[in-house]
């Protein structure tokens, strides 16, 4: 049965491959116009630095812009540009203490929540929106703008450009949409100053690395390669009003999970909590997932027939950041949701080396 379903797979994704063929060569021409000259791309009197991928879905973009977020706020204004993917609101919009996730997007509300004291702004026109950053009174002008998820956004041309990749669905391994998930062509990595191969094993062996690094190669010009893997906080409250902290910010391991997300892949998140207790129900919506009155009500009926008597839910940030804006949550459910906030850390000498490479560029 296995081999049969795989089959159909097969030829399932093989029946997508003109499609993709037509849509990998308006890409490449595309492509071909802005190296041309004739699509332009505007240089900044700022350094603008690029954080993308060539797949869709989860590369760990969040996580390695507020990385970027932490090294160089002591010494500049910061700015985070993002399209804000799934917001209610239009055009240019600057974080404020009055902003929402609706209107900001989850993913740099996130951002603003963490990093009040930076510019945080969306924009799906990412020239227009550097310019509005740009034009604000000179004490508080960004010195640097970090632009999230725009790799395909050919017409900002990045002083640095840094290209993710999944460890588990490495660029090289992937296809063009639709047979595949990659958004353009592989040949696009030449475009990238560094390649970081995010959600690694802690333990990788640099044996390991080097060979993925080797894998890659051919597709990105020499660019500097990186390997990154996720850390994992302690357990906060996702409403700090109702919910008391956990002890030492764990999940005890008698504890009973509900597992709720709205990302890409939620599977590294469950593999952490399963080596915290093996009790867990799991939840998944689509990423960005807006929930919705008839969601919440199914999360409270399945978190109801959890019979433990110490029972959570537990979510990611970003989830947590749209839960936040939900005026139709349960009150009954906020004393027990929890998140578990990630950052990253550079596998061996990394850090120092890309640290290095990206000051020189950008000065």
């Amino acid at each position: 049965m296995h081999e049969q379903n795989e089959k159909m797979m097969k030829d399932f994704y093989h029946a997508l491959r003109p499609a993709a063929w037509i849509y990998s060569s308006l890409m490449t021409l595309r492509n071909k116009l802005f190296d041309w000259g004739i699509l332009p791309s505007e240089r900044f009197s700022v350094p603008v630095i690029s954080v993308g991928n060539l797949a869709v879905g989860g590369t760990g973009k969040t996580p390695h812009v507020e990385y970027l977020v932490r090294l160089l706020r002591p010494e500049r204004r910061v700015a985070v540009l993002s399209r804000g993917y799934g917001r209610k609101s239009h055009g240019f919009v600057l974080a404020n203490c009055y902003i929402t996730s609706r209107e900001l997007g989850d993913e740099p509300f996130q951002i603003w929540q963490k990093f009040p004291d930076i510019l945080v702004a969306v924009d799906a026109n990412r020239r227009r929106g550097i310019r509005q950053l740009l034009s604000l009174p000179p004490d508080l002008r960004p010195e640097v703008v970090i632009l999230d998820d725009a790799f395909q956004h050919r017409y900002v041309k990045p002083a640095f450009s840094i290209l993710l990749t999944d460890c588990h669905r490495l660029f090289s391994r992937d296809f063009v949409l639709p047979e595949g998930r990659l958004r353009e062509p592989k040949q696009g990595a030449a475009r990238a100053d560094a390649v970081i191969i995010t959600k690694c094993l802690p333990s990788m062996e640099e044996t390991t690395q080097a060979l993925l690094c080797h894998e890659l190669g051919p597709w990105t010009n020499g660019a500097a390669l990186y390997g990154t893997t996720l850390e994992y906080g302690k357990f906060l409250p996702v409403f700090p009003d109702h919910a008391s902290e956990l002890p030492q910010g764990m999940i005890p391991p008698q504890g009973c999970v509900l597992l709720l997300t709205g990302i890409a892949n939620p599977r590294p998140l469950e593999e952490k909590l399963r080596k915290i207790t093996p009790n867990i129900t799991s939840m998944p919506f689509p990423d960005h997932h807006n929930y919705s009155p008839h969601d919440l009500r199914r999360i409270e009926t399945a978190f109801r027939q959890i019979t433990a008597k110490k029972k959570y839910i537990v979510t990611t940030e970003k989830d947590a950041a749209r839960l936040q804006a939900t005026s139709s949550l349960p009150e009954a459910l906020k004393s027990f949701l929890y998140y578990i906030p990630i950052t990253i850390r550079f596998l061996g000498n990394g850090e120092n080396e890309f640290v290095k490479h990206l000051k020189q560029i950008i000065g």
